[in-house]
């Protein structure tokens, strides 16, 4: 049997691309690299790529977007973890989250597993993101 070796996409639900779209640009770094609307389903999607082409995030709007800010307690997604690969890297990522006016958690020891630091923000819709470093050999 294979076995999987990595995630492929990560898609997310946002209430306004033309709005999740440049943030994403400019606080995480992504491309976009393609667009598509479904005039039958009124569904938006933009792919959009990391730019170490190591992952990509698919931002999609929904046209029934009638739903309370997200709450990481109901079914579904908690939290998206993206990963460096130094404390000092996480320190640069404060420091670009500040520049940028996004409110974050300063790094942390994390609870979870001992050794790893993370930074905790959330991007337009309340969607919880973190960066990420595990323990340094």
């Amino acid at each position: 049997m294979s076995t999987l070796t990595s995630v492929h996409h990560l898609a997310l639900t946002v209430t306004d691309v033309d709005r999740s779209v440049p943030w994403y640009e400019r606080v995480l770094e992504l491309k976009e690299v393609a667009r598509r609307e479904d005039p039958e389903t009124g569904i938006r999607k933009v792919f959009m790529r990391a730019l170490a082409d190591s992952f990509s995030v698919i931002l999609v709007q929904h046209p029934d977007t009638e739903r309370g800010d997200f709450d990481e307690r109901r079914t579904g997604l908690d939290h998206v973890a993206f990963k460096v690969n130094t404390y000092l890297e996480l320190k640069e990522w404060e420091q670009r989250l500040a520049d940028y006016g996004v409110t974050y958690s300063p790094a942390k020891a994390s609870r979870t597993l001992p050794g790893s630091a993370v930074v905790v923000f959330r991007d337009p819709d309340g969607i919880q993101l973190e960066v990420w470093a595990d323990p340094e050999s």
